[in-house]
């Protein structure tokens, strides 16, 4: 799950350091083992590897939502109001 080793492109090739620590970073949020913080991830399920890029795109939206809003939403510790 590299971001230098499949046909998907970073748009922007100086990204692929902090691309790769995002991915760790939402790897952790999911509690995947820490075998894979090495740099491999041939190893993970599609499922865990699916997860992972699932997590990725929900942090990436809420951010630009954030953005767009002009800052983060505010805490809501009940979501049933």
């Amino acid at each position: 799950m590299s971001a230098r080793n499949n046909s998907n492109r970073l748009l922007n090739p100086n990204a692929i350091q902090a691309m790769d620590k995002f991915k760790l970073e939402a790897a952790q949020e999911l509690n995947i083992s820490d075998e894979y913080q090495s740099g491999y991830w041939g190893n993970m399920t599609s499922r865990e590897c699916g997860s992972v890029g699932g997590q990725m795109v929900k942090k990436m939206i809420q951010q630009y939502e954030d953005q767009l809003a002009g800052g983060p939403a505010p805490q809501n510790n009940n979501q049933n109001q």
